[in-house]
């Protein structure tokens, strides 16, 4: 079976990985998240926006994989066709054995020059731990090539997504015979947009969540179940071959 699953910070929670909001802590706490997470505001004050992803990438480096991310990765030695089309900006799901996945909105474990996209080995982002107590303002490194900052390789506010992972996600969701959509709240676009192109073509979309979603009136199935729980029991059903759209996805 060709299988996409679309993952969302839910999937990492069971890693102690906070989400962009819960991460605004200790000095960036009187910040909205849109003041820390636009070229704007990394142009305006570097080291403060920095700083602060310094801190979040040296949360992250020192997370792991939960079960989840190892249930998703599982799939593919489960023989099934997998690929991974996350909004998350963490790498567990590759260090939990996923090996095709597609970051829609960057990695928060590797960075490049803000104006000519040069990087650096080893990656600046992670050369020495940030402040573990909530943060400290740090210069960014200046790139050798042109001079300028290096900014962390997420994509902020008002940037487009990478045009190569969404092209690839699309025709990855629009070639699947099923789509989990797993920890998401299916409110940030245009990745929420996605689980409606399988849904047209008549793929079943199975969404796993503990609380409704916008997508859960419209999706195949919603499984009210967090993201461990959830993948544990759809590889129980895939392995026990009980598949059908009326059958395998209804959880009641």
């Amino acid at each position: 079976m060709r299988i996409v699953v679309l993952s969302g910070a839910g999937i990492s929670a069971a890693s102690g990985v906070p989400t962009f909001r819960d991460a605004l802590t200790g000095l960036w706490a009187r910040f909205d998240p849109e003041r820390l997470a636009t070229e704007a505001a990394f142009r305006a004050d570097p080291a403060l926006v920095w700083g602060w992803y310094r801190w979040r990438a040296a949360m992250v480096a020192a997370a792991a994989p939960n079960a989840a991310h190892a249930d998703v990765a599982a799939l593919a030695d489960d023989g099934h066709a997998l690929t991974v089309v996350t909004q998350n900006v963490d790498d567990l799901h590759e260090r939990g054995g996923a090996r095709d996945v597609l970051h829609l909105h960057g990695r928060l474990l590797a960075s490049r020059c803000i104006d000519c996209g040069a990087r650096a080995t080893p990656d600046p982002i992670l050369l020495a731990p940030a402040s573990p107590a909530g943060g400290q303002r740090e210069t960014p490194p200046s790139c050798d090539r042109c001079g300028a900052a290096f900014r962390p390789d997420v994509v902020w506010f008002g940037e487009a997504l990478p045009v190569d992972a969404w092209e690839a996600a699309s025709r990855a969701i629009e070639a699947c015979d099923l789509l989990v959509v797993v920890g998401t709240s299916s409110l940030v676009w245009p990745a929420a947009g996605l689980p409606d192109r399988a849904l047209r073509l008549g793929t079943p979309v199975l969404e796993i969540n503990p609380q409704p979603t916008p997508l859960s009136p419209r999706a195949t199935a919603h499984w009210a179940l967090t993201a461990t729980a959830g993948m544990a029991q759809l590889r129980a059903r895939l392995s026990a071959g009980a598949w059908d759209v009326a059958g395998a996805l209804r959880f009641d």
